[in-house]
């Protein structure tokens, strides 16, 4: 009876830098050279080795590289939520920016879990990638200082931890819900409602601080202002950034409540999607009864009727500033042209958002 296993294939060794040598006849230190594209080998020989590779399907051995230079090559991420709109941007131009000065994508899910985003620093640390861009769930610090102790810099997105010295590349909400409140104020409303999520994280704040301060301005514009908290669902499951249902159960009651010259401020536009149809079932119109302003123009906001202003994220521009930023604080990583200026104190970069007005805020209508 034949041995259990006889009968399957063998299984095919990768390819190395001295089976090339011997196949070509040459010194395994020639061949490195050759395909590192050192000066010290000729053209000829280097086309040789190249051709050589390519025929055996050789593939560099990035882990061995990396124990010997000691410089994995790999950027780690930490993102919340990748199914948001803003992080799925954010993620596609730090992969695209890290891999134009070679260095991979680490990525890494906590679904804003303290005890997920603990197991990721620790998991990074023990990779021992070259640096860190972290959305932090901001419910302690200590793993992320634990990280830059042993020698591994972190910069953070989008929102920030007080307690870590460390780099911050965000968006200014605080600006853009002054310049959304302002917009409304100036179309006429007179008594504003601003929705938003119940996570305690900075960006809610800081839209929440930009409409108080925006009032402050302007103490005799309005009648009422009031802040409505969505209890989103966002803590138990990442497969939706946010769900309009929230926002609709929420939106029947603003409906029923709406007087002349109400505007609504959504912390989302899926917040505003789900107040649209809210309203739609009470018989009210938008802009005419109701003025709406979004945040993050999402791909649907230009689509819905009648179309959504908003806030457009500048998630590409953060993505780049951040591995830029990075970059400039590793030791051993290429030069970058671009990177922010900084020195030995934490930098913060925060970036100017693009109100996009549509048709969804106008005059509103006296009774």
């Amino acid at each position: 009876m034949p041995e259990a296993g006889a009968d399957r294939a063998p299984q095919r060794r990768r390819p190395t830098l001295r089976d090339i040598a011997g196949s070509l006849d040459l010194s395994v230190n020639t061949v490195s050279r050759a395909l590192a594209g050192k000066d010290a080998v000729s053209s000829a020989t280097r086309e040789r080795v190249e051709a050589e590779a390519e025929r055996l399907g050789y593939v560099p051995n990035s882990m061995a590289r990396s124990l010997v230079l000691r410089n994995a090559m790999t950027i780690g991420l930490v993102i919340t939520n990748p199914s948001n709109p803003f992080y799925a941007r954010l993620i596609g131009a730090i992969e695209e920016r890290g891999r134009r000065y070679g260095y991979s994508l680490m990525l890494m899910v906590t679904e804003d879990s303290i005890d997920n985003e603990r197991r990721a620093a620790d998991e990074l640390l023990r990779w021992g990638v070259d640096g860190v861009l972290a959305v932090p769930v901001q419910d302690g610090a200590e793993h992320w200082a634990r990280l830059k102790s042993a020698g591994t810099d972190v910069v953070l997105l989008n929102r920030d931890l007080a307690e870590l010295e460390s780099d911050l590349v965000g968006v200014d909400y605080f600006e853009s819900a002054r310049r959304a409140t302002a917009l409304v104020l100036e179309g006429g409303a007179r008594r504003l409602l601003l929705i938003e999520e119940d996570l305690a994280i900075s960006p809610v704040a800081e839209r929440v601080r930009g409409f108080h301060d925006t009032l402050r301005r302007h103490p005799h514009a309005v009648d009422d202002h009031t802040v409505l908290r969505v209890p989103t669902r966002r803590r138990a499951s990442s497969s939706l950034p946010w769900d309009p249902s929230d926002a609709y159960r929420l939106g029947r009651r603003i409906a029923g409540e709406v007087q002349p010259g109400t505007a609504v401020l959504a912390g989302n536009d899926y917040f505003a999607l789900g107040l649209y149809r809210a309203l739609a079932e009470e018989g009210l119109s938008v802009p005419r009864d109701v003025t709406v302003v979004g945040n993050g123009d999402h791909p649907f906001s230009a689509y819905l009727d009648p179309p959504l202003t908003t806030v457009r994220l500048p998630a590409e521009e953060v993505g780049t500033t951040a591995v830029d930023l990075l970059l400039a604080r590793m030791p051993g990583a290429p030069d970058v042209r671009e990177a922010p200026a900084c020195d030995e104190r934490p930098v913060q970069r925060l970036l100017a958002a693009e109100l996009v007005v549509r048709s969804s805020t106008g005059p509103v209508e006296d009774a």
